[in-house]
């Protein structure tokens, strides 16, 4: 049997681990599935990389300063309720760092509504940015931070935020000082390469961000110590598994095969 001050220390455990719980169950409730749209800053609980049941998802996450997320609209083309516009124009107003990711974010303003963006390498503050939907027969002169669908722009073209589907948003190309480049287009696709150097497939009307994004010194900083990570939020691996394995070191490895995210007949026969 257990005595009284084991059964004490098993009771604090048990409330540890519950209010640890609830905390990741609140946290995953409150900021990233809001429904209304907001540019405010929003207060958000550490989850220590483990999901709503408790169970470590994503190792390497832990502690760290508090921070604010702030939403970032990843669709260029939502454009506003009741107007069906194919372009319109925005007022970048500020251009500042963001904790929650290693790209600069930008606040853009144009007609009744203000929204954040991410940044490319050299937009400012009054820049005023362009989106269109419009795929004309001459390839548009697009300037950066300007968002067209892939068929409207020049081939070699450097773009960043790219949509894998057209308005889902962008999903690639997003981290600090990345771009890709567009390389052909054929039969009403468009062909990219990754800064992983793959190249992929999608159709022409997925919106693009002309240039590269901002904060194109990320990789360079230099941590200087061991606890600036920790500030980072950033959690050391044990000392056993911080051997270097068959992963370490220079290889010389093939390019990987494009990959195609275009569900059409003539594409299929193709690849």
């Amino acid at each position: 049997m257990l005595w009284e001050g084991a059964w004490s220390r098993v009771e604090k455990q048990r409330t540890r681990l519950s209010s640890d719980l609830g905390s990741v169950r609140q946290n995953s409730t409150l900021w990233k599935q809001r429904t209304k749209y907001t540019t405010r800053p929003i207060g958000m609980k550490k989850t220590g990389g483990r999901d709503h049941t408790g169970k470590l998802r994503t190792a390497g996450i832990g502690g760290g300063h508090k921070q604010r997320y702030r939403i970032v609209d990843f669709q260029r083309l939502n454009l506003e309720p009741g107007k069906e516009v194919q372009s319109f124009e925005e007022k970048v107003i500020e251009v500042r760092y963001d904790p929650c990711r290693s790209a600069d974010i930008a606040l853009v303003a144009g007609g009744s509504r203000k929204r954040w963006i991410i940044a490319t390498e050299n937009m400012q503050v009054n820049d005023i940015i362009k989106t269109s939907a419009t795929i004309g027969r001459i390839a548009v002169a697009a300037n950066e931070g300007d968002a067209h669908p892939l068929g409207a722009l020049p081939v070699g073209t450097l773009v960043n935020n790219l949509e894998l589907y057209p308005g889902k948003g962008a999903q690639y190309i997003r981290s600090a000082g990345t771009c890709g480049v567009l390389l052909r287009k054929v039969n009403g696709t468009a062909i990219v390469q990754l800064p992983s150097k793959q190249q992929i497939q999608v159709l022409e009307t997925c919106m693009v961000t002309v240039g590269r994004v901002s904060n194109i010194n990320h990789n360079k900083r230099i941590i200087g110590k061991a606890g600036r990570n920790r500030w980072l939020g950033k959690r050391p691996s044990s000392g056993l598994w911080q051997r270097k394995g068959g992963w370490a070191g220079r290889k010389i490895r093939p390019l990987p095969p494009m990959k195609s995210y275009v569900n059409l007949p003539s594409v299929r026969s193709e690849s």
